[in-house]
């Protein structure tokens, strides 16, 4: 069992008003096998959660720490935190001309294993996990994400996902801008990766509908940079209904994320 543990996080970023705090103390656990969703209003920091573990150079970490499985992630390189098994889906995926998904995948495999994987059956993984997305098999010979649309870009994020097998997967917004046949799928092969490496998840998002596929053992509501609620399937069901208004107390939301 792999354990990603967040003790009392605290994250600033640059802007033009100098170091601005976004996160204020951020504590959870997340054990392979579980899947978390991280709920809250615009400008919480969500998606500052999920590049500070990645390791995205704009955002400094002034306080607390970040381990898996005991070891220090804040002091280890982007690429190393992805060898640990640490998996990022970003909102909004980027495009690398001249590189071929095919070539991609099969670059990351090998930096995460430290050997090529055979070819034989590296392909007919490839093409399965493809065929299960609805991918047309002419995309792995595409530049990666070059002229996807935003449904195609997240269905490539969830075939890395399948086939680099990673212990700790983090989902920023996975949802955003799917229709719901795509939705449908993409949580399918979400879940389908758990159910094959018993796979740890945290699910950013602002909506339920993305829970009624992929369902959460635990949820977090953040607020201003804090934890401010937890429960179980429940409190994303009472959100939804609610809304984040009983969290705030009249000040104005910080809007200072900052997307990779």
């Amino acid at each position: 069992m792999s354990v990603l543990e967040i003790r009392d996080l605290h994250v600033s970023v640059e802007t033009d008003a100098g170091s601005t705090p976004i996160l204020n103390g951020v504590t959870l656990t997340i054990r392979t096998g579980e899947t978390h969703a991280i709920m809250g209003p615009n400008g919480s920091g969500k998606s500052t959660l999920a590049y500070t573990i990645a390791g995205h150079p704009k955002y400094t970490v002034t306080g607390g720490a970040i381990t898996l499985d005991g070891e220090d992630v804040l002091a280890m390189t982007v690429d190393a935190r992805a060898r640990a098994g640490l998996f990022l889906a970003m909102q909004y995926p980027v495009e690398i001309p001249g590189v071929t998904v095919t070539n991609f995948l099969r670059t990351a495999k090998t930096a995460i294993d430290g050997e090529a994987p055979a070819v034989r059956t590296w392909m007919k993984d490839v093409k399965q996990a493809m065929k299960n997305l609805r991918m047309d098999p002419k995309f792995a010979q595409r530049n990666v994400n070059e002229g996807f649309s935003g449904g195609e870009k997240k269905r490539h994020e969830i075939l890395q996902l399948e086939v680099l097998k990673p212990s700790i997967a983090i989902l920023d917004e996975t949802d955003s801008g799917l229709d719901v046949d795509a939705l449908k799928i993409v949580s399918e092969g979400v879940n389908r990766a758990k159910a094959a490496t018993n796979l740890g998840v945290l699910l950013i998002t602002h909506y339920t509908r993305i829970l009624r596929y992929i369902r959460p053992d635990f949820v977090h509501v953040l607020v201003k940079g804090r934890v401010a609620e937890e429960g179980g399937p429940e409190l994303a069901e009472r959100l939804e209904e609610e809304g984040y208004d009983r969290y705030l107390d009249g000040e104005p939301e910080p809007s200072v994320e900052i997307d990779a």
